[in-house]
């Protein structure tokens, strides 16, 4: 699911790999963009978390939707990317970004999407290749390959958290204060999905890297990998470095909530539990 740089370096002029900059700074929106105007990997195309990676927010859906998956085809198509091509995507070093949009590959079913261990950061300070010039590729045509089981709706949490039941676990992805209701920096109501339970998504993450297969099995190892595991975050980002650690550990019936609490919370009527102090 990982790709060091070191490899990614000595294949760079190799035709069959894409690599997409997914930088992005919630509260600097055009930033990322910017970032890679001023220099990014050789060869890279730049995927805006909120043009294409995202619909346009709604009254339901949550703060990143999924785009409309004919408009992410032909974002694909435009940048040149066929269904055979190895992609290698990479943010700052945040994760979740680039592990977004590889969960995202991963549902319309391409089967090479990995994200560069470290993030563009280490890769400029390991003194690296870097480029300003815009790439152009000649347009491709794009088959999608929907993989429907790896995404979760929002019916079926509702349905969880209504009534738990001994087949599904609800995984909340952000950090603890969030969870438990002592702060809440973004959405309109503090706290969890009812019956959730939490694991930071950062808990999984060291130096820029996900941990390894051993480390993520012992973070999990509380679990059953028999059941099916549902994770959430703020808005569906956050959720992904979760969704693929708990893959790397083992469990093979994962899905992501991509709607997650800002979605939740957009039904005045849903209940939201705190942690008592």
């Amino acid at each position: 699911m990982f790709i060091d740089k070191e490899w990614l370096k000595d294949q760079l002029a190799n035709p069959q790999i894409r690599i997409v900059d997914c930088r992005f700074h919630l509260q600097q929106k055009e930033l990322g963009r910017q970032q890679y105007n001023q220099d990014h990997i050789p060869g890279a195309v730049y995927f805006h978390l909120e043009k294409d990676l995202s619909s346009a927010v709604k009254e339901h859906g949550g703060r990143h939707p999924l785009p409309d998956l004919e408009d992410f085809k032909r974002t694909l198509e435009q940048a040149g990317i066929k269904n055979d091509d190895m992609i290698i995507a990479y943010d700052g070093g945040d994760v979740a970004f680039a592990t977004r949009f590889m969960w995202m590959m991963k549902y319309v079913g391409h089967e090479q999407v990995f994200v560069l261990n470290g993030g563009y950061n280490q890769w400029k300070e390991a003194g690296f290749p870097t480029e300003q010039t815009v790439p152009t590729y000649l347009e491709s045509s794009y088959q999608l390959n929907i993989q429907a089981q790896i995404l979760a709706h929002y019916e079926e949490v509702k349905e969880y958290s209504q009534s738990p039941n001994d087949n599904k676990i609800l995984i909340d992805s952000r950090d603890y204060n969030r969870y438990a209701g002592k702060e809440e920096p973004i959405d309109k109501r503090p706290g969890h999905i009812p019956n959730a339970i939490n694991y930071p998504f950062m808990k999984g993450i060291e130096n820029s890297c996900l941990l390894s297969k051993e480390k993520q099995q012992e973070r999990f190892q509380n679990l059953d990998d028999k059941k099916e595991i549902i994770v959430y975050c703020g808005s569906g980002v956050t959720a992904t470095p979760n969704y693929f650690a708990l893959k790397e550990a083992g469990f093979e019936n994962v899905k992501v909530y991509i709607g997650s609490y800002s979605d939740w919370v957009s039904y005045d009527d849903n209940p939201v539990e705190v942690e008592e102090a």
